[in-house]
């Protein structure tokens, strides 16, 4: 069951750059929320302060239309979908790379994880104030930590060096805002932010294991060492890496589901193969990220962008269990015995974002789906460790780890292994999950792969996306622009 809930205790609402806006939490009415004295005289409200900063994750500017356009739309996985006359505002941009700074998605990924960083300082300060269990209390801070980097590790692939807030802010005082909400900082002092708090985070979260079924679907040790992971492999820390994936495999926490398509299923989550998730229920969903992907036509699920490309269509071995698993083909009959019309608008659609109608829990409300978004798989761990292998020679290591994906996948088992393969195997395994893009820019493969897919790449430029242009200009031309735009 996914216990997170949303809880009215801070109403961290802002605008901007995330800290200019009118603050919220604690001015709310008596009979609204809790005051703060109230509040913290309360240690209760500990764990609930903290579920806020777990509920930015469902809001629309973050896993969203903005999300799944600039991490999976850009890529050669996707392609924009829908009607040619349906732009989705500047979704055909993504899917051509002809954005810009004005365009209305990077506004949202930026506010959204501001947004997200900003709930997490609150937490933090309001934490330290609370008499509780230390255990608890730990527990709570190492939570939050882990958020915290998770939001900063989505704003340094896509911007590059941002502006570094971990203290809470006071609006008023101009002279903060104007020396750390609105000064970049470099690449690398993002990371080593995102490493220190992870390390702290491993340092403090219990196992999956040691939580109560109340509890699932929390932050945990093999959550914070995953993304740790991850992040070593995003700076080509290829020991650190390989051996932190190591931590988690040998946690004894994680397995791979044996039937690689129940993984984005109802059935599937919080369970062996999801180290983390974003937990959605009936009452309070994801919001429009199955909506956005849903087929269209007649019957209608969805508005139908973010459709499989014809290069991932065809990039997948003979045989590969993953491609039926992550592409819906049209016409065809559904795993749950919905039949996909030739009506739909489209050939393909995201087979991951599709959310039964029959068979999974359904309040017909197609705009706050009940369906988690997987953030953390164990499958992507293995393939971080056999990259981070391959990169230090232990190519052994490496084909042990993409055999186990090529079993599940019904492919035989391979008998030597490149970079390339590696990759190839990080593709079908992570389809429209959107790493495509990053993957791509992180291993200088993207001109390639774009070429391939009748985009173009320009070196020099679409490494990063651009900064908002409404963050600079609310910084009053303080925030500086990546190259090219």
């Amino acid at each position: 069951m996914k216990k997170i809930v949303q809880y009215k205790v801070f109403l961290f609402v802002l605008t901007l750059v995330g800290f200019l806006s009118c603050e919220d939490d604690l001015n709310v009415k008596p009979n609204d929320v809790i005051n703060e004295f109230d509040f913290l005289n309360n240690p209760a409200n500990a764990v609930q302060l903290v579920n806020g900063v777990y509920n930015k994750q469902l809001d629309y500017n973050m896993y969203s239309f903005s999300w799944i356009g600039i991490t999976s739309i850009t890529s050669d996985d996707a392609d924009k979908g829908s009607t040619a006359t349906d732009t989705g505002t500047d979704k055909h941009r993504m899917d051509n790379l002809t954005f810009d700074a004005t365009d209305i998605s990077f506004n949202d990924v930026w506010k959204g994880r501001y947004d997200g960083i900003y709930r997490a300082n609150n937490a933090l300060f309001y934490l330290d104030q609370l008499t509780i269990d230390p255990v608890l209390k730990d527990r709570l801070i190492g939570e939050v930590k882990f958020l915290r980097a998770l939001f900063y590790f989505d704003l340094v692939r896509c911007f590059g060096g941002v502006p570094i807030v971990i203290e809470k802010i006071d609006i008023n005082d101009s002279e903060t805002i104007n020396e750390v909400v609105f000064v970049r900082k470099s690449k690398q002092e993002v990371y080593d932010v995102i490493e220190t708090d992870l390390l702290d985070a491993i340092s403090k979260l219990p196992l999956k294991g040691q939580y109560s079924p109340n509890d699932l679907g929390r932050a945990t040790k093999g959550a914070a060492q995953a993304l740790l992971a991850k992040s070593y492999l995003y700076q080509g820390k290829w020991q650190l890496a390989y051996d932190m994936a190591g931590e988690v495999i040998t946690s004894g926490q994680y397995a791979l589901l044996s039937n690689y398509a129940d993984v984005w299923r109802e059935i599937g989550e919080n369970k062996a193969e999801s180290i983390y998730e974003v937990q959605a229920t009936l009452t309070k969903g994801l919001r429009d990220y199955t909506n956005v992907q849903g087929p269209r036509g007649t019957p209608d699920l969805g508005w139908g962008f973010n459709t499989p490309s014809l290069s991932l269509a065809n990039s997948y071995e003979s045989g590969d269990l993953r491609k039926e698993a992550a592409i819906m083909f049209v016409p065809s009959v559904l795993w749950d015995g919905f039949i996909a019309p030739v009506s739909w608008t489209n050939p393909r659609y995201n087979y991951k974002a599709y959310q039964s109608p029959l068979l999974e829990l359904w309040n017909d409300d197609k705009g706050e789906t009940a369906k988690n978004l997987r953030i953390l798989k164990y499958s992507d761990i293995l393939l971080i460790r056999a990259e981070a292998g391959f990169q230090l020679g232990m190519t052994g290591e490496a084909l042990d780890r993409i055999n186990e994906l090529r079993l599940r996948a019904g492919l035989d088992q391979a008998t030597t292994v490149t970079l390339q393969s590696i990759l190839n195997e990080r593709r079908w395994e992570m389809a429209m999950e959107h790493d495509r893009w990053f993957d791509l820019v992180r291993t200088g493969t993207a001109v390639s792969a774009m070429l391939a897919n009748g985009k173009t790449f320009v070196v020099g430029k679409h490494e990063l996306f651009p900064i908002p242009n409404d963050q600079i200009i609310a910084s009053g031309g303080l925030l500086t622009q990546n190259p090219g735009y």
